[in-house]
């Protein structure tokens, strides 16, 4: 059985069929298609009356007249008439009638018909399909397979601002030069080689509908197939996006300026020093929001000597940090870290803590840079670095104006705008508040650890029959300065006392208990008393001390006899390094109670201390860690013990470097006596 063809074109969708009529009406030319569309074969109808074969007596009057006239006057004649099926159906066929003539005078009647309801049909498609490309609200256009446009929708001509036959038979490169060809012409030519559509690309660019503003398209292309798979080109659907592409855009930047602050908030103000404060805000500032980064405080603020505000003349600044998201010459243009800088008052640093107001160049031009750099020379090097937006933020905490944060852009191609003034503006409150915080505690720190420092001995005597070093270290993880202390006391009859203790807690307070207690100790070993009673007079005293306890570390040496006598009252064993075996050993001592506690008896223990022998006294912040167990740690402090020859400042030097950990949080105190002849 033989497939009806696919139909190929439009003439074999409507089914056109022809016949001709001579003179007579006979039937002298039946096409196939007629045989589809009337049901008569070519034997069946050649040679007979149309009239009789196809028309409802009841028209034939009609027909025959309309015959008569196409053949008399040679005026076509077009139109829908009711033609009778070979079945008995009657149906509507559409009719064009024109008069032929041959070359012996002879005239016939052509009929080109169709079925009058498949013509209607495919009126209506072509009328809709018109409607739907021309009042389409999205852009619509038709490519060849050359990449050519053929048709170009009103639509489309608003988007690209270009008339639409300024379209036609041109390429997209030709035509829109400003977008992304390369990557449009590549997806358009994958569509064709694969009859794969792609829906919803997204693409950016500016058309002369506005040159001067971004836009944005969400972009389709399908491939355009005619009869039998042959390809007739590309479809391309446009529609504008471009709110859609801006409020994204925005609620992006917002989601990244909210995660810039959460991660402020645990960056910035990890420590209690003000250096370290000032390089966590602008690590985080940088690349996120700007490309070089500055941080800078008023000098007089950053050492407590400024009352309120600044409000004229020019300022005297300290950089304290400096950072730039890639090698650049701005970054050579900045003043280093520490160094102190003085900015006139036409500067807009410098007008940035005069007014405690954020200070917005977008676009920063050559006459601008002056106010900006600290010289013509830096001016200079921020042109050539392409610095072309700039924003300085003030540092303000409790109401006080401690400095500036200082940003530029120069690889980042965007301005700094109204929202980046607000986001830095609150990076900067919180950075300031943790900079406040630390200056001020640094200062108390600075307070404390000189009352400390100023109540140790300044330099250790030289007792009779001892040579004597000694280290003094303040807290480090913390920041905070205890009541750590030790000090050698000439006694009479050449004795010497070597005291090592330790008041718990830190601060001032802790720094003036142990001043007592010092001085307390120097006026008892002036009595030249035995080590457990000097103990428990120390122990009355800080009885009467509120809410303070401290550990000691009494002992006298003789150096007629050889000998240590020492006390214990809670604290840390002594290591005892003897010259002739070399070995180091903890001194076995009765622990004792702290000082402070009250109505615990003292004990003093002899030990033999004679010439190169070493006594080494400390307090715990040298050997306490969080994890490792403390019998460790003492055998780690013995260890290091090996050399009864090494110098006394070297060994106190090892010691420090071998057992001090970066996360101890306590003072150390460390003295160490060698016995000589």
């Amino acid at each position: 059985m033989t497939e009806t063809p696919e139909p190929r074109g439009l003439l074999d969708v409507l089914g056109v069929a022809a016949v001709v009529l001579d003179a007579e009406g006979r039937i002298r030319f039946w096409s196939p298609e007629a045989e589809h569309l009337f049901g008569w074969t070519a034997p069946e109808a050649l040679g007979r009356f149309a009239g009789q074969l196809l028309v409802h007596r009841e028209h034939l009057e009609l027909v025959m007249g309309l015959f008569a006239e196409v053949l008399a006057g040679g005026e076509s004649w077009t139109g829908a008439f009711p033609v009778r099926h070979k079945n008995g159906d009657v149906r509507m066929v559409e009719f064009r009638n024109m008069r032929l003539q041959d070359t012996f005078g002879d005239l016939y009647a052509l009929g080109i018909c169709a079925d009058h309801a498949t013509v209607q049909r495919v009126e209506t498609d072509l009328a809709l399909s018109d409607r739907l490309v021309s009042q389409s609200p999205i852009g619509l256009a038709l490519m060849d397979p050359h990449l050519r446009y053929v048709l170009v929708n009103p639509a489309l001509e608003r988007i690209n601002g270009i008339p639409a036959a300024d379209h036609l038979g041109r390429t997209i490169r030709e035509t829109l030069p400003f977008l992304d060809v390369d990557e449009l012409e590549k997806a358009l030519r994958q569509v064709l080689a694969t009859g794969v559509p792609l829906i919803d690309q997204y693409s950016v660019g500016r058309t002369p509908a506005d040159p001067d503003e971004d836009h944005a398209w969400s972009v389709s292309f399908y491939r355009l197939e005619g009869a039998q798979g042959r390809v007739l080109g590309v479809g391309v659907s446009v529609v504008d996006v471009t709110e859609r592409h801006r409020s994204a855009t925005e609620a992006d930047r917002a989601r990244r300026r909210l995660a810039l602050i959460a991660e402020a908030s645990t960056r910035v103000g990890t420590t209690l020093e003000v250096d370290r404060t000032a390089h966590e805000l602008a690590e985080v500032v940088v690349p996120a929001l700007a490309d070089v980064a500055a941080v800078d405080v008023l000098d007089s603020v950053l050492s407590c000597r400024r009352p309120g505000a600044p409000d004229s003349g020019p300022e005297l600044f300290r950089a304290l940090a400096v950072k730039t998201a890639y090698p650049t010459e701005a970054m050579t243009a900045a003043d280093p870290a520490g160094d102190l800088a003085m900015y006139g008052e036409d500067r807009l640093v410098t007008r940035c803590v005069h007014t405690a107001r954020p200070v917005l160049v977008s676009a920063v031009r050559p006459e601008d840079l002056p106010r900006i750099a600290r010289n013509a020379e830096a001016a200079a090097l921020l042109e050539r670095a392409g610095v072309h937006s700039y924003l300085a933020v003030p540092l303000i905490a409790r109401g006080e104006v401690l400095g500036a944060l200082d940003l530029k852009r120069a690889r980042n191609p965007l301005p700094f705008d109204e929202d980046d003034v607000v986001l830095a503006t609150e990076l900067a409150a919180r950075a300031a508040v943790s900079i406040d915080n630390a200056r001020w505690y640094q200062s108390v720190r600075n307070s404390a650890e000189t009352l400390q420092r100023s109540l140790l001995p300044r330099v250790p005597p030289h007792p009779p029959g001892l040579e004597i070093a000694s280290r003094y270290r303040p807290a480090h993880a913390s920041n905070e300065v205890g009541g750590d202390w030790y000090d050698v006391i000439p006694m009479a009859g050449d004795k010497t006392a070597l005291v090592v203790g330790d008041v718990m807690g830190s601060g001032i307070d802790a720094a003036a208990t142990m001043g007592r207690l010092r001085t307390a100790t120097c006026a008892f070993s002036d009595l030249d008393l035995d080590p457990a009673r000097v103990l428990r007079h120390l122990d009355k005293i800080t009885s009467g001390l509120e809410h303070y306890i401290a550990t000691c570390l009494y002992a006298v040496y003789d150096p007629h006899l050889g000998q240590c006598r020492i006390a214990n009252a809670g604290h840390l064993p002594p290591v005892l390094l003897r010259a002739d075996s070399g070995r180091a050993e903890l001194v076995e001592l009765p622990t004792g109670a702290p000082l402070g506690v009250g109505g615990i008896p003292f004990e003093t223990v002899a030990v033999d201390f004679r010439a190169g022998d070493q006594l080494v006294l400390y307090t715990d912040g040298l050997v306490e860690t969080r994890n490792d167990p403390i019998d460790e740690r003492l055998a780690a402090l013995a260890a290091l013990l090996d050399d009864p020859g090494r110098p006394l400042e070297e060994t106190c030097d090892l010691l420090l470097d071998g057992l001090r950990q970066d996360e101890v949080s306590d003072d150390v105190a460390l003295l160490i006596a060698r016995s000589r002849p």
